[in-house]
């Protein structure tokens, strides 16, 4: 693995949320370990929460860019979109330059696909890029399709569906339909602005030569009947690196943006195994509303059951007032919780979940039961396979009394659930599956050097 005579940088662009930077970190300690340097890039807003957080003995180089938002702006979707489209290309092509110069030449850069500008910005340094996508395979392939949806007339132009309903039906795989389309989030204007963003995200990484994908093999068949009449020429090779690291001490002694309230962990410690609920809906879409709210929480404090809640304070305005001390005995509201340590507690018997891919995996890997609600993105996609193909878990649609009650105690009582779900965890985060995943990483390691030796900054 070793290359002669030459610098082994190379440079890893995330998009700066949670759900994006985690994984991306257990690529660069994949590249660690296999001997290379790698040079993490985020934004300022978010490069001292990582900072402050690291293992001293931690030889991953992180590194800040500027993406021109004051403090004060909230940094949502569009706002770091137009961020990553107009403010942080040249900076970043400056600062593959400055790395280029200082640290030796760069052999690579690993691009988020949903970072998609940087791709560019690596063609223009002349630097080979690589894509990384970080939720499941099945997302990226519905995503692709998109031509072949505009094309069929299943979706207009702008993304809108033409024909609501079901969008195929697949051979072993689990129903979609068009509300389950990833940029169908909030107003009609958000959702043709999303599409767009993915439309542009796609024409980008489409000539990419390797594609990295935080997902696993022989869990996901293909959706090749949604788009029968892709080009396949010029896809890239696509590795499924999920496994790496699933098991491994985290690169950091604290994996998130946010300060953990790690009394959950005493609290839980106090329970009967088995009986806790614990709630979170993520760190990035914003939950569902203060009417959702108030509901879930008077269903909660109705059914009686111990449950631990991670409710920012801007959400908990949408909770009955003096809420939170009334349910003192029998509940934990919280900013953030250290979600896998508390997953793998054994007071928690079940996870309500918006079904993200990382939470998804972190269940997996805790062995926990989910109860499922889905809010946007791949979020859908991700619960059907939880639900429909996987059985580990049960998809609630409201949150009145009766439902919660029949949903939980639907999840808790199927008697096929832990061996799903052990079976589960050992295809995807078994001693095999690590060997699989690693061998994919060391894929792209060896096409590079075939590739790279006569090769130079701004001559690629």
């Amino acid at each position: 693995m070793k290359l002669e005579n030459r610098s082994k940088t190379i440079i890893l662009v995330p998009y700066p949320a949670q759900g994006h930077v985690n994984p991306m970190m257990k690529v660069a300690l994949a590249m660690l370990n296999l001997g290379f340097e790698p040079v993490i890039i985020i934004p300022d807003f978010i490069h001292q929460r990582i900072i402050t957080s690291l293992d001293p003995k931690c030889r991953i180089t992180f590194m800040s860019i500027s993406d021109g938002l004051e403090n004060d702006i909230p940094r949502d979707f569009f706002a770091i979109e137009k961020a990553m489209e107009n403010t942080i290309p040249p900076h970043l092509e400056s600062l593959v330059h400055k790395i280029d110069e200082e640290y030796g030449e760069v052999m690579c850069m690993i691009v988020d696909l949903l970072a998609s500008s940087a791709i560019q910005v690596a063609h223009r340094c002349g630097v080979p890029v690589a894509g990384f996508w970080p939720v499941m395979l099945a997302a990226y392939q519905l995503i692709e399709s998109i031509p072949d949806m505009v094309s069929s007339g299943l979706i207009s132009e702008t993304g809108c569906p033409q024909h609501p309903g079901p969008i195929c039906s697949l051979r072993n795989t689990p129903s979609l339909s068009t509300a389950d389309l990833p940029w169908l989030i909030g107003t009609p204007a958000a959702r043709k602005a999303r599409f767009n963003f993915w439309t542009r995200t796609m024409d980008r990484s489409r000539n990419l030569k390797w594609l990295l994908m935080n997902s696993f093999s022989d869990q996901e068949h293909c959706l090749d009947d949604i788009k029968p009449h892709q080009n396949r020429n010029s896809r890239p090779h696509v590795l499924q690196i999920g496994s790496l690291g699933n098991n491994e001490q985290s690169v950091i002694k604290n994996p998130s943006f946010w300060a953990e309230d790690m009394s959950s962990l005493q609290w839980l410690d106090e329970k009967k195994p088995n009986t806790v609920i614990y709630i979170s809906f993520g760190s990035w879409v914003s939950p569902f509303g203060e009417g959702k709210v108030r509901c879930l929480a008077l269903a909660l404090e109705a059914i009686g059951q111990p449950f631990i809640w991670v409710l920012g304070p801007a959400w908990r305005e949408g909770l009955p007032g003096g809420y939170v001390e009334r349910v003192s005995k029998q509940a934990k509201v919280v900013s953030w919780a250290p979600q896998v340590e508390v997953l793998k507690h054994q007071a928690v018997g079940c996870y309500l979940t918006h079904c993200g891919w990382n939470s998804t995996m972190e269940a997996i890997q805790c062995q926990k039961r989910l109860l499922c609600y889905p809010i946007a993105g791949d979020q859908f996609v991700n619960c059907a396979y939880i639900v429909e193909k996987w059985k580990i878990g049960v998809r609630i649609n409201d949150f009145g009394q009766k439902h919660v009650e029949e949903s939980l105690r639907k999840v808790m009582e199927d008697s096929g659930m832990d061996s799903r779900l052990m079976w589960l965890y050992e295809r995807t985060m078994g001693e095999e599956a690590k060997i699989r995943a690693m061998a994919n990483v060391k894929t792209l390691i060896d096409d590079l050097q075939k590739i790279i030796p006569n090769q130079s900054l701004g001559t690629w």
